[in-house]
C-alpha cells in the first residue's frame, strides 16, 4: 500500500493518476473533503480506500505497513492569516507523519515549497537564503529545519521537494490560488483578454518572472525518488529557468487563437490589440510578493534527475489544450 495525502488535491491527484498508470491501485487516498468539489479529481482514479486527513494519524497503528508515504497534503493559501491553523495543519501534522514513517522505516516524500525563500534573491537549498514572507512559507521552512536536524539519525528515506510555481490539470478547486495559466485561460475565454500586473519593484509590466513548472514534471520527480529509496535530501523542484508572466499570457492567447485558425502574434501586437492588458499592482501584495524566482537545481541533478523540463511555451500550450476540452 502507498499512502498519498492531499490525494484529491492538485499535485496529489496527479500522483494518484501516475501511480495508476504504473499499475498501482493499492493506494490509501487521504484528504479533507470539507470542500467537496475536490472529489472530481479522484473520479477516474483507482484507489483501495479513502480516509479523512483528521483520522489518519489515529488510524496508522491499525493499518497494514505502507510501502511509502507521499505527503502532499497542506494548506497552500499564501494569504491565510490564521497562523495557529497553518502551523497545526502544515507543521505539526507533517511532523507526526514523518515520525511514524521514521519509526517504521517507510520512505517519506513530502511537499515543501519555494515560499521558504520569500524575500531572498537566491534560491538554493541553504539556510542563508531562506526568508519566508508569510506563515505558509514559515510552516514549510520550519518543517524543513526539523528534517535537516534529524537526517543523521534517519534509517529510511526522507525527501523534501520545494515546489516552485506548479501549473497543470486538476487545479480548478484551488480557485484564487490556482496557477497564473489557469486564470489567464479563463480570463481569455470569458472576456477575450488576459490581465497581468503592471510594473512594480523595478520590474516592467508583466515582466515579473518565476520558475513555472508543469505538474507532469513534478510528478515525474516524485516517482523518481519513489524508485530510489536510497536517496534522501531537500531539493528544489523547478525547471531552473525563470520566465516572465508575459510568456504565459502570450502562450495562452496564441494557443486559444490557434484553435480558431488564427496565426500567432508577438506580445506587442497582442497588447496593442487589447488581448493582453496591464492592471495596477495591488497594494495588498506589496512587500509580500515574489517578483522573481528561479530554482537552483544542481542538487536535484546530482541526485540523479537528468530529464529536461517543459518550457512555459511547451507546458502551458499543453495545459490550455487540456483545459479547452473540459466540461465545466
Amino acid at each position: 500500500m502507498i499512502i498519498v495525502t492531499g490525494a484529491a488535491g492538485f499535485i496529489g491527484s496527479n500522483l494518484v493518476h501516475a501511480l495508476n498508470r504504473r499499475g498501482e491501485t493499492d493506494i490509501l487516498a487521504v484528504d479533507n473533503l470539507a470542500r467537496a468539489a475536490k472529489f472530481h479529481n479522484l473520479v477516474d482514479c483507482e484507489i483501495a480506500d479513502y480516509l479523512d486527513k483528521d483520522a489518519l494519524l489515529d488510524a496508522l497503528a491499525g493499518l497494514p505497513k505502507p510501502r511509502a508515504i507521499l505527503h502532499q497534503g497542506a494548506c497552500s493559501d499564501t494569504m491565510e492569516s490564521d497562523g495557529r491553523y497553518m502551523m497545526r495543519n502544515n507543521y505539526r501534522y507533517s511532523l507526526a507523519l514523518m515520525e511514524y514513517a521514521a519509526r517504521e522505516r517507510i520512505p517519506f516524500i513530502y511537499a515543501s515549497s519555494a515560499a521558504v525563500y520569500g524575500g531572498s534573491d537566491r534560491f538554493e537549498e541553504d539556510r542563508a537564503f531562506e526568508r519566508p514572507l508569510n506563515v505558509y512559507g514559515y510552516s514549510k521552512f520550519l518543517f524543513d529545519q526539523v528534517v535537516r536536524r534529524r537526517f543523521d539519525a534517519l534509517r529510511s528515506q526522507v525527501v523534501g521537494l520545494r515546489y516552485f510555481n506548479v501549473y497543470g490539470p486538476r487545479e480548478s478547486h484551488k480557485e484564487r490560488m490556482a496557477s497564473v495559466a489557469f486564470h489567464n485561460f479563463h480570463q481569455f475565454r470569458n472576456e477575450g483578454r488576459v490581465r497581468l500586473f503592471d510594473g512594480w519593484d523595478g520590474w516592467g509590466a508583466g515582466e515579473q518572472s518565476r520558475d513555472f513548472i508543469h505538474v507532469d514534471d513534478v510528478v515525474a520527480v516524485n516517482l523518481h525518488f519513489l524508485d530510489h529509496p536510497e536517496r534522501s535530501g531537500i531539493f528544489n523542484l523547478g525547471t531552473g529557468r525563470a520566465q516572465p508572466f508575459n510568456d504565459i499570457a502570450t502562450t495562452v492567447v496564441n494557443t486559444m487563437r490557434a484553435r480558431d485558425g488564427h496565426a500567432p502574434m508577438p506580445l506587442p501586437e497582442l497588447v496593442a490589440a487589447g488581448l493582453i492588458e496591464y492592471v495596477p499592482f495591488p497594494d495588498a501584495l506589496k512587500g509580500k510578493y515574489q517578483s522573481f524566482t528561479q530554482a537552483g537545481i544542481d542538487r536535484l541533478r546530482s541526485a540523479g534527475w537528468t530529464q529536461p523540463f517543459l518550457t512555459v511555451q511547451q507546458g502551458v500550450a499543453r495545459y490550455v489544450e487540456w483545459l479547452a476540452q473540459q466540461r465545466w
